[in-house]
């Protein structure tokens, strides 16, 4: 599979060729589902809590006698049925994550990848380098290359003055290649890759 390559000036920089077995695979929505849920399971805080009868501050001495009243027989004020009493089945503070295959993992980061190849939102530049660290100026360069929501994956480091400039851009995110991600990849429009990232990506899978 062989895409341009373009610089952040929008000029051209010959071409890449791209691993089928990357980019070439056709989308699996189900596998691609499970790796984002299990992505957002494991990043839930999970630290609601609600006090059980146990824990409330309430009497427990009975109510009222058990007999004679006409009413239901009642013992201890801390139980759920009382204003005041403990929840039943309340929440607690849990982990929500849950174990998936490491396979299948790396398997819906390609679809991933494949959907983006698939449906145009796949951009290669030569590099993400930036000499001013002035977000007027990335601002510009997005603009020309039709990007306003976009994920920017370099190589093993990003530059500094290009992340600098792009922290305060919405809806444009900025990862080294060890950062990537299936949800990330999914929730902006474009995938930029820098030819240092298609690289990684090609010795990740190889």
């Amino acid at each position: 599979m062989e895409l341009n390559v373009t610089t952040l000036e929008g000029k051209a920089a010959g071409s890449v060729s791209l691993s089928d077995e990357i980019f070439g695979l056709e989308p699996r929505k189900d596998i691609i589902q499970r790796v984002v849920n299990w992505q957002l399971a494991k990043r839930q805080a999970g630290t609601h809590k609600a006090k059980g009868r146990a824990e409330v501050w309430r009497t427990g001495k009975k109510m009222y006698k058990q007999k004679g009243t006409g009413g239901a027989r009642h013992g201890s004020a801390r139980v759920p049925q009382f204003r005041g009493g403990g929840r039943a089945f309340g929440p607690v503070v849990r982990s929500h994550a849950h174990d998936l295959p490491k396979k299948v993992r790396q398997l819906g980061l390609r679809h991933a990848l494949s959907a983006k190849a698939k449906d145009g939102g796949l951009v290669v530049i030569d590099n993400a380098e930036l000499k001013d660290a002035k977000t007027k100026a990335l601002i510009g360069h997005f603009s020309g290359l039709g990007l306003t929501s976009a994920l920017i994956v370099d190589g093993a480091e990003v530059n500094n003055g290009f992340a600098q400039a792009a922290r305060n851009i919405p809806h444009i995110d900025v990862l080294p290649i060890q950062g990537i991600n299936v949800y990330d990849i999914l929730r902006r429009q474009k995938l930029v890759l820098t030819k240092a990232a298609v690289d990684a990506l090609e010795a990740r899978f190889k």
